[in-house]
């Protein structure tokens, strides 16, 4: 059995590759970084003129109905070109919600305004992903209290998808009464993160119509994880081609670096560990559509692993441009910076490898 990728997932990879190589040269990286709003309205309508923000919306909702694995191609580009618009939850794990947690008036009203990227849906989970901060929800009448750190992809977020311990899912719409927003700085300034205070916030929606609606939310999650997985996947092979790169062009003692044996090593380290990581990535991300028995596991496994690796890759690509690793300059920090904040949200390597321990049934939950 061959497992690739088909002619038109090739074709797909290199047309966003390429949007995103002619529109965030680095000096444009750095302004749309700067501010750290994790948003920009001219890449976002970009990006949908592509068919980006349907992925995974069906057909008869206004989407291109494709699946998880090439939802993860585009998380590797994106996190390649350390692209600062909002992906994982607002395109992947929002359109995961609601095709998995919603009635059909809720997709019918919901799906073809994620797939026209009108409705840019942040979210975050109340105890179901490992996070820090605070996560305490309550849900009375109707109405949303309580506070919620951490919502990914806020950047020009128009609505907050808030899961509650059980598993249900309250759909808030940004600007509402009783609904207050603090950005919260991170590591990666691609990318926005805030905290959410309610008190007595109006629930648009309450996605809660699964038989297992604990079960369904998980699978958001999990997706979402193999989107993390897959961004950092993107990252660490720029650092890994740039690397290579800067040691062919470094010139010491009258040779360029890259002839070096010891900087050879750390090239061909970097290379053998992140190699195998690509297949990991494809099948964790074919599992979530394909293989529901192993998608939970797959995905918990995708983002350790790749944590792990990520974070490897990045310290000697670092250290190959010497000095000038650490400095703005080469820009070489935004994508250590999002491999650093791809390794803990939606949960750490340690809660991932919990997860996946039990999803396999080796341990109880």
């Amino acid at each position: 059995m061959r497992f690739g990728l088909t002619e038109e997932q090739e074709l797909f990879g290199r047309s966003l590759r390429g949007l995103l190589a002619d529109r965030l040269p680095l000096d444009t990286l750095r302004r749309l970084a700067e501010p750290g709003t994790g948003f920009d309205a001219d890449l976002w309508r970009d990006l949908g003129e592509l068919g980006l923000h349907g992925l995974l919306v069906p057909e008869e909702n206004g989407g291109t109905g494709l699946g998880t694995l090439d939802a993860a191609l585009a998380a590797e580009a994106l996190g390649y070109h350390a692209a600062p618009v909002p992906f994982a939850a607002a395109l992947v794990m929002a359109a995961q919600a609601f095709r998995t947690a919603a009635d059909a008036r809720q997709q019918r009203a919901w799906l073809p305004r994620i797939a026209s990227g009108e409705a840019r849906i942040s979210m975050g989970f109340a105890g179901l992903s490992g996070q820090t901060g605070r996560a305490a929800l309550r849900l009375e009448g109707g109405r949303l209290s309580g506070a919620l750190d951490g919502m990914l992809d806020a950047g020009g977020a128009t609505h907050f998808l808030a899961y509650l311990p059980d598993g249900r899912a309250a759909l808030l719409e940004a600007g509402t009464p009783g609904v207050t927003v603090t950005p919260r700085r991170s590591v990666d300034r691609t990318r926005l993160l805030v905290n959410l205070d309610l008190t007595g916030a109006p629930v648009a929606e309450l996605l809660e119509t699964s038989n297992g609606v604990l079960a369904a939310a998980r699978r958001v999650r999990d997706a979402g994880r193999v989107m993390l997985a897959a961004d950092t996947l993107g990252a660490a092979q720029n650092m890994l081609d740039r690397a290579v790169a800067y040691a062919n062009e470094r010139v010491q003692f009258g040779r360029v670096i890259g002839s070096f044996q010891g900087v050879k090593y750390m090239c061909a380290d970097m290379a053998t560990m992140l190699e195998p990581c690509r297949a990991l990535v494809w099948y964790a991300a074919y599992a979530q559509d394909a293989v529901p028995e192993e998608a939970a596991a797959a995905a918990s496994h995708a983002k350790a692993h790749l944590a792990e690796v990520g974070r490897e890759v990045a310290r000697l690509a670092t250290e190959v441009h010497g000095g000038m690793g650490f400095t703005d300059l080469l820009g070489l920090h935004y994508q250590f910076k999002r491999i650093t904040f791809d390794r803990q949200v939606l949960g750490g390597p340690e809660r991932c490898r919990h997860d996946a321990a039990v999803a396999q049934g080796w341990i109880a939950a």
